[in-house]
């Protein structure tokens, strides 16, 4: 009970809403310590290593894995001498990373791809996706992607389509792990970059919405040489213009969207987005929270577990582990 609430809200709130409906009296501290040792015996859990097998098969024909990351606030601690975003250079966040995957062969009225309600599982943590050239050993979250891709029988699917940002880390990821799939560059991702250029050159004026929209158009129709050579015309006065041209070459494979959506394909990220924010974002970016990485990352791993549907599982094979070493 102290797990399923500290799951999902404050561990302040955890202990009022125990005594409200259990009229059980546990402390914030308490609740904080429980969630956090159980969050852990989660975490270690979820590496042990997990071998293709049959319960492991595909779910769908085409599945989908994403990958994104997202700051979550630390203790002060935690990010001394850390490189960020502030202005100063300092930072106040380390990137939680999560990799999600989910099946969509619904349809929407317009016959596009729609998720599947009960498809998406989850599992994140703060560690790096970063491994020197010279190891054979694969990075901490690119060992957290192959455990759930083998959890979810992703690689015996028919298609494989793998969908991110721009980031570098994820596509390394990408190709490392699993080199036949598509790979495809969230579109809202792409837009977002076209709109920002799009304001950087015109403003607020009446120029600025028709000048995008065009750029969007090109991109829907996978026009890409057409769409850099709008850019073309600013790149010598605004450096945005040159840095999307150079985004757009590097990801031109990953932007052929008139072929992906013949194929039947997502385009979007919206499940893992949404994923950052519900796994991550409601839970650990509130006002006033900062973390330690340990505490974090149990909270993450607690939230994973109930949010794809594996807690009573996890709490079985604990039942079990106890009963056999009573």
């Amino acid at each position: 009970m102290t797990a399923s609430a500290a799951a999902l809200v404050s561990f302040e709130e955890s202990s009022g809403l125990l005594h409200e409906l259990a009229g059980v009296e546990v402390s914030a501290k308490q609740v904080e310590r429980a969630a956090g040792a159980l969050g852990a015996e989660i975490a270690v859990d979820e590496q042990q290593p997990v071998e293709k097998t049959e319960e492991g098969a595909p779910t769908a024909p085409t599945m989908y894995l994403g990958m994104d990351g997202t700051g979550v606030p630390m203790r002060a601690q935690e990010v001394a001498d850390r490189a960020g975003k502030q202005a100063d250079g300092s930072a106040k966040t380390r990137e939680a990373k999560l990799v999600t995957i989910w099946t969509a062969e619904s349809r929407d009225g317009e016959g596009k791809p729609v998720r599947d309600p009960g498809s998406v599982t989850y599992s994140a943590a703060i560690e790096s996706a970063a491994t020197l050239d010279t190891s054979a050993d694969l990075s901490d979250f690119a060992a957290r992607v192959e455990r759930e891709a083998n959890r979810r029988g992703f690689t015996g699917a028919t298609c494989q389509v793998v969908l991110g940002d721009g980031s570098p880390w994820i596509w390394n990821t990408a190709s490392e792990l699993f080199p036949q799939a598509t790979q495809i560059l969230d579109r809202f991702h792409a837009k977002e970059h076209l709109r920002r250029v799009g304001k950087v050159i015109y403003g607020e004026s009446p120029e600025a919405k028709p000048w995008i929209q065009a750029r969007y158009d090109e991109l829907d129709q996978g026009r890409l040489q057409s769409l850099v050579h709008g850019l073309h015309r600013h790149a010598g006065q605004y450096k945005e213009a040159r840095e999307c041209i150079h985004y757009i070459w590097k990801n031109r494979c990953r932007m052929r969207y008139p072929k992906f959506h013949q194929q039947g394909f997502c385009t979007s990220t919206g499940v893992v987005e949404a994923g950052c924010k519900v796994v991550i974002g409601t839970r650990l970016k509130r006002a006033g929270m900062h973390w330690s990485v340990k505490g974090a990352n149990a909270i993450i791993a607690l939230r994973c577990s109930k949010l794809s549907g594996r807690f009573q599982d996890f709490w079985e094979r604990r039942s079990d582990q106890m009963k056999t070493a009573a």
